[in-house]
């Protein structure tokens, strides 16, 4: 069977809504005998049957995937190696202590380097270094199931804000009291 039709089908049966992000690791192990899985990878996104989110990862269509969750399963995927946590003025804006919500950007600490990945279309990824251990933030993070990924408590955002000298001036102290 032709390579792109073996990842065609592989991912029909496989990927699911919890399950579209992929590395090219992820790939290669539906087309274990392709030698050139960056030309296969090419030629499935010319074909359709992959959008490329950003370099190193891949999306695949499923119905009703929520889309405003792409960013945040990528993140995922591109530091899966890393400490993460959802943090800075996306927790805030969620939690609606600022008052603007950053479209198409999100905001996460991490034990990696500070970085912007950019996504073309999909938006912005911004990696926020901190030398935070888990160990040290204990009941500030929550598990978010549906992002895949850590997210700081409101009181967490704001010390991680105040942290990392970014700006407050957005912040509602009012609302913000009620979490603190």
């Amino acid at each position: 069977m032709q390579p792109l039709k073996q990842l065609a089908q592989s991912l029909r049966v496989l990927a699911d809504r919890e399950h579209c992000v992929f590395a090219p690791s992820d790939l290669a192990a539906a087309v274990p005998e392709c030698g050139q899985l960056a030309v296969l990878l090419s030629r499935a996104t010319k074909a359709g049957l992959l959008k490329r989110v950003c370099r190193g990862i891949y999306f695949y269509a499923v119905p009703d995937y929520p889309a405003e969750h792409l960013l945040f399963h990528a993140a995922a995927r591109l530091r899966a190696g890393e400490f993460n946590f959802i943090s800075l003025e996306t927790t805030l804006s969620d939690a609606g202590v600022i008052s603007q919500v950053p479209m198409n950007w999100i905001c996460l600490m991490t034990s990696g380097r500070s970085h912007v990945v950019d996504c073309g279309d999909y938006g912005h990824i911004e990696f926020v270094h901190t030398a935070q251990r888990p160990d040290d933030l204990g009941d500030a993070l929550s598990y978010d199931s549906e992002r895949h990924l850590w997210r700081a408590s409101v009181r967490q955002a704001l010390r991680d804000m105040k942290a990392t000298r970014r700006s407050l001036a957005l912040v509602d102290e009012e609302v913000a009291r009620e979490f603190v």
